[in-house]
């Protein structure tokens, strides 16, 4: 009857210990990484009332009969999961996020957490602040970190540059002077009668016909007969009194009408008189409109043959010359026609004009245009005025030939930008970078300083060239460097500029858009001092500087093992190394099988409170289930105690 007490009694051990075992998880459902328990029972050896037996002649096989004697804790299994991170902000307070322990030392041994509550104590070292045990780094050393040194500054040495020099040229432009009119070899406008005098005209009468000349006012020529006849000699008198028009009487006794001027421009129309009274008719002259003619002028087309020529010029005529040069000097000359003067034809006075000008170049176009142009960009005062004297027999209308300025000089396109420089002591200077288009289509790169802060030693990096897809063109042959000399250093320091690469978009670029250029990184900073720290992925404890700058200050060993649930728990969320373990593998986060660590945060238990309490009466019912066992034994034993 005993066994059945003993077995039991066995219950309501194993039980207790259940209970044991879920109140513990409970009271630490909000200990930041501890992980829970559960528990696993197994039967006791069971007591054989009959062997089992196999099936013989007549008989069959017959099964073991047993009983057995009880139940107990066989494990108490850790569950390892992941437990959900809560952010705290403090520096220190880190967290595994997958597999991995932070490994301390108590001087005697290693132990391992998942609760990084670390911070610094005074001989700067990582310490957990639970135990004051030394952090240890992933070479299984205690961490130091250096928060009172300053950071050593670092002289500029190279500058990445990125950004657009625009595509469309707005400088640098020379100034230039064009004619309004191109030079030609022009023909006048002539019309002939197809009668020959004399013509019969009544004693008395006076005939008429009005002449135009290039689309002005209608002149009228009248001839009054005397004898009853005219002459084309009287006609060609009257007409010779016009203005812009003469008339001459050819070897047939023909009339030929001929304008002043020449040109396509310049037309003729003769339109008729009174009605019986008609010179025009009468002489057989076309009443249709015609015009002069002009071809290209050459190089020894004559002065006379312009289509803005009035009256053939002889040799001695001058023609003033004034303007101002590129410079602002003033001009002021005479041109002499004449074979053995400064000349007669285009050539002759377009060369006689270049001459005068130290600072432009005078030309006559591809259109036949007189054209003054600056040989330096930028800004300019060009001036050419061109009058002949009032003296001259010939004259030009040189107000066909007007000179007006057709591209305003303007200077270089310029993109600036500026970047802090250091030099070795970490003093910073700030210097300019000037981008200037050049009158060949290239750019080039003018750094300067301002005294106080030193001088640039080389000139500017010239010849940067940019495909027809705005891409760098060449950059293999630009010479990226210059030397500056800053004050207060006794040695120049050389900085190389990195501008991009041919073909690629990744440097500077000339596009279509407005020119913006920008210091994309340089490699030079000042002193610095600790700012703040921070704890990355792979446990690296990073400095931030004031001057912008981080560096690595230490880092956090990550213990991985083959058997984690092997660890043995010694308190304060600790845990050792155990025989079934294995070996600890004291390493890098992120790497192999170790996890990665949040800053910042702190892992939360990972006790699942409702899974608890459902388990907690699970142990509750078992408790009473062997309770009420011992209860029906006692009832048992009394009565039988009682038969005596």
């Amino acid at each position: 009857m005993s066994s059945s007490l003993f077995s039991a009694l066995s219950g309501l051990q194993a039980h207790q210990s259940w209970i044991d075992v879920i109140g513990n998880n409970l009271a630490n459902s909000n200990t930041p990484g501890f992980k829970s328990s559960a528990a696993t029972f197994s039967d006791q050896f069971a007591r054989t009332l009959q062997y089992a037996s196999g099936p013989g002649t007549g008989r069959g096989g017959r099964n073991p009969v047993q009983i057995g004697l009880g139940v107990r804790l066989a494990d108490t299994s850790h569950n390892f999961s992941q437990g959900a991170l809560t952010r705290t902000g403090r520096t220190f307070d880190v967290a595994m996020q997958g597999n991995g322990f932070f490994a301390v030392s108590n001087g005697v041994q290693n132990l391992y957490t998942r609760v990084g509550t670390f911070g610094l104590d005074a001989l700067h070292q990582l310490v957990d602040q639970r135990t004051g045990f030394p952090v240890l780094s992933p070479t299984g050393q205690p961490i130091e970190i250096d928060t009172e040194s300053l950071l050593a500054p670092n002289a500029t040495t190279s500058a990445r540059l990125s950004g657009n020099l625009p595509k469309v040229v707005t400088g640098p432009l020379p100034e230039v002077l064009t004619a309004s009119s191109a030079f030609a070899q022009g023909s006048p406008a002539q019309l002939t009668s197809s009668n020959s005098g004399p013509f019969t005209i009544p004693a008395g009468e006076t005939w008429t016909m009005r002449v135009t000349v290039a689309g002005g006012a209608p002149q009228t020529v009248s001839v009054t007969s005397v004898t009853g006849s005219v002459t084309a000699t009287d006609i060609a008198t009257a007409v010779d009194a016009l203005d812009d028009v003469s008339a001459t009487v050819n070897g047939s006794g023909q009339l030929e009408i001929t304008t002043d001027r020449a040109g396509e421009n310049v037309t003729l129309k003769v339109s008729s008189g009174s009605t019986g009274r008609d010179l025009a008719a009468l002489t057989g002259l076309s009443t249709a409109l015609v015009s002069g003619s002009q071809t290209d002028a050459t190089s020894t087309t004559d002065l006379s043959e312009l289509p803005g020529n009035v009256v053939d010029y002889i040799a001695g005529d001058r023609i003033h010359v004034t303007g101002v040069d590129a410079d602002g000097t003033a001009i002021n000359a005479e041109f002499t026609y004449g074979a053995g003067n400064d000349g007669t034809t285009v050539d002759d006075f377009v060369n006689f004009v270049d001459a005068l000008y130290a600072g432009a170049t005078v030309t006559m176009d591809a259109a036949g245009k007189l054209t003054v142009e600056s040989d330096t960009a930028g800004e300019s005062g060009l001036q050419l005025s061109l009058l002949d004297d009032s003296s001259n027999t010939g004259s030009v209308d040189w107000t066909t030939y007007a000179m007006a300025v057709t591209t305003e000089g303007t200077a270089s396109d310029e993109v600036s930008t500026s970047m802090e420089v250091f030099d070795s002591a970490g003093v910073a200077h700030t210097m300019t970078m000037t981008f200037a288009r050049q009158q060949d289509g290239s750019w080039s790169l003018t750094p300067s300083l301002s005294s106080a802060d030193g001088s640039v030693l080389s000139g500017s990096i010239s010849g940067l060239l940019f495909d027809d897809d705005g891409a760098p063109l060449g950059l293999a042959g630009v010479d990226p460097t210059v030397q500056v000399q800053f004050a207060g250093q006794t040695s120049p320091q050389t900085i190389t500029f990195d501008l991009g690469s041919d073909g690629a978009f990744t440097g500077l670029t000339q596009f279509g858009s407005e020119g913006e250029v920008f210091v994309r990184e340089q490699d030079g900073y000042g002193v610095g001092e600790l700012a703040s720290m921070s704890v990355d992925a792979d446990g690296m404890i990073l400095g931030l500087y004031t001057n912008g700058k981080t560096q690595d200050l230490g880092q956090m060993g990550v213990a991985t093992f083959v058997n984690p649930e092997g660890l043995q728990l010694v308190g304060n969320n600790l845990y050792s190394q155990t025989v079934n373990s294995g070996a600890v593998n004291l390493g890098v986060a992120e790497v192999g099988a170790a996890g990665s660590v949040i800053g910042g945060s702190l892992e939360n238990s990972n006790v699942d409170t409702a899974e608890q309490f459902v388990a907690l009466i699970q142990a509750q019912r078992g408790f009473q289930a062997n309770a009420r066992v011992i209860t029906a034994e006692n009832e048992v034993l009394r009565d039988t105690v009682n038969l005596i």
